[in-house]
């Protein structure tokens, strides 16, 4: 059964919610217009007072902060309503006039998620002077503390570095393990360094712009990039906030980005294991969501790569340019160096006809899924039989996310040779981390016959 197509009367509702100044990372519920629309549970969240005040030359937007799950117990408010991926996929479409000039964003939404994502969290604090937190909440430096009245005890002696270290530990804690505080960051780094010549790849939609549960979902989700430390990891729909917070925990990888605004796609190479050479974005000329494609060239243990990663066309209404943007990603596979592997992953929105009506594949790419014999275990990536992070009432199974591999035509030949979905989990929280699973494969280097 195949994902309820789009509805044209669909509307975006809602303004952004923010909690990020330009000084620090965070997360709070944050939505980036454009790519929302989920109806889920907001009637507690949005009961939060909204209150706007100018300070200097930032207004500020009082927003409800969401803390750890130990302050404030995750529930299950209110059912969501069905079809929200459709209504979600939806706002993806809005704007027919978008430029292939622009953020990943749609133009429509753009001016709303940019402006959102510059201001600061709270109304009582001066952008200049505060900080937040990648646990999400927010920190003052001591210039702007109220003194203390008597008998009462302030932590005045306390910097704002060490405050911030402090309220992002179970962030840090969920990434680095329970070793975390007993090893030194080179420690920390060196004990998960592999001693085999496998390279393992993660591709994942992290579905970043659904702000229910934000905290337990991110925590999530460094949990289970900290447990496998791939030596590249894929990532779409990032959006700045949690863009910041990973480059503030993941401090083992360099991190590229596809655009700085809106919700774009990231790839994250492991540093002791990948080195970087050069990246590129490469436009689609007549995308409506502005998609695009973010290329890497790397060396891997002295082998030649092209990485490659792109959200494509979402919606079954955006076929046509979906296809559009893959024969352009196999034009890019196809025409990479020839001493270099080429990997694609990404959320494809690909439904299997679709890649028939193209004629199947180019002789030189391959389907990475295909090439391990189809296991049906790694085959649905997006699955509401099993996933109810959008409330879809209907059980849709597609395989969404794929990996493509064009071997070298020369050298040694990379060869796949295990493929498994992450983050089946149910969180505490009653959510799974994204309403994709993640792809997690492994590669290995073979002589060539010649």
């Amino acid at each position: 059964m195949d994902e309820p197509p789009c509805s044209p009367s669909d509307t975006c509702s809602g303004e952004p919610r923010v909690g990020c100044n330009d000084s620090a990372p965070c997360l709070v519920d944050t939505k980036v217009e454009g790519k929302t629309g989920k109806n889920k549970k907001h009637k507690k969240r949005r009961s939060a007072a909204r209150q706007t005040k100018t300070s200097g030359d930032c207004t500020q937007v009082a927003v409800e902060e969401l803390s750890p799950p130990s302050q404030h117990p995750p529930e299950r408010h209110e059912k969501r309503s069905a079809g929200s991926k459709q209504e979600k996929n939806t706002r993806k479409t809005r704007n027919p006039s978008i430029s292939p000039e622009t953020s990943p964003a749609l133009s429509s939404h753009k001016q709303k998620a940019q402006s959102a994502q510059k201001t600061s969290a709270r109304s009582t604090c001066d952008q200049s002077t505060q900080t937040e937190s990648p646990q999400l909440q927010s920190v003052q430096t001591q210039s702007t503390q109220t003194p203390p009245t008597q008998g009462e005890h302030t932590p005045s002696t306390e910097s704002k570095s060490t405050q911030t270290k402090h309220s992002s530990f179970p962030l840090k804690q969920a990434y680095w393990g329970n070793s975390f505080t007993d090893q030194s960051d080179d420690q920390q780094k060196h004990q998960f360094i592999s001693k085999n010549s496998y390279l393992t790849v993660i591709s994942w939609n992290i579905d970043g712009l659904d702000s229910d549960n934000v905290f337990d979902r991110s925590k999530g989700l460094l949990s289970v990039l900290g447990k496998y430390r791939a030596d590249v990891v894929l990532l779409q729909e990032l959006i700045p906030p949690s863009l910041k917070v990973l480059q503030n925990i993941m401090t083992d990888y360099q991190f590229l980005q596809a655009s700085e605004e809106g919700y774009f796609t990231g790839i994250l190479l492991r540093k002791e294991r990948v080195q970087f050479l050069q990246s590129s974005i490469v436009k689609y000329p007549t995308t409506e969501m502005g998609r695009n494609l973010l290329v890497a060239n790397v060396s891997f243990l002295g082998h030649p790569l092209c990485i490659m990663t792109s959200h494509l066309e979402s919606c079954k209404t955006g076929s046509q340019e979906r296809l559009n943007q893959l024969r352009r990603v196999w034009k890019w596979m196809k025409e990479a160096p020839e001493d270099h592997s080429v990997i694609f992953g990404g959320d494809t929105n690909l439904r299997d006809w679709e890649v028939k009506k193209l004629n199947g594949l180019p002789d030189s790419i391959s389907d990475v899924w295909e090439m391990l014999g189809k296991p049906e275990e790694s085959r649905y990536t997006w699955d509401t039989s099993i996933n109810e992070n959008n409330e879809i009432p209907n059980s849709i199974r597609l395989r969404f996310d794929r990996i493509f591999l064009r071997p070298a035509a020369e050298g040694a030949q990379l060869w796949p040779e295990s493929m498994t979905l992450i983050g089946l989990e149910k969180l505490k929280c009653d959510y799974f981390i994204s309403d994709h699973w993640g792809i997690l494969c492994t590669f290995t280097f073979e002589a060539s016959e010649e």
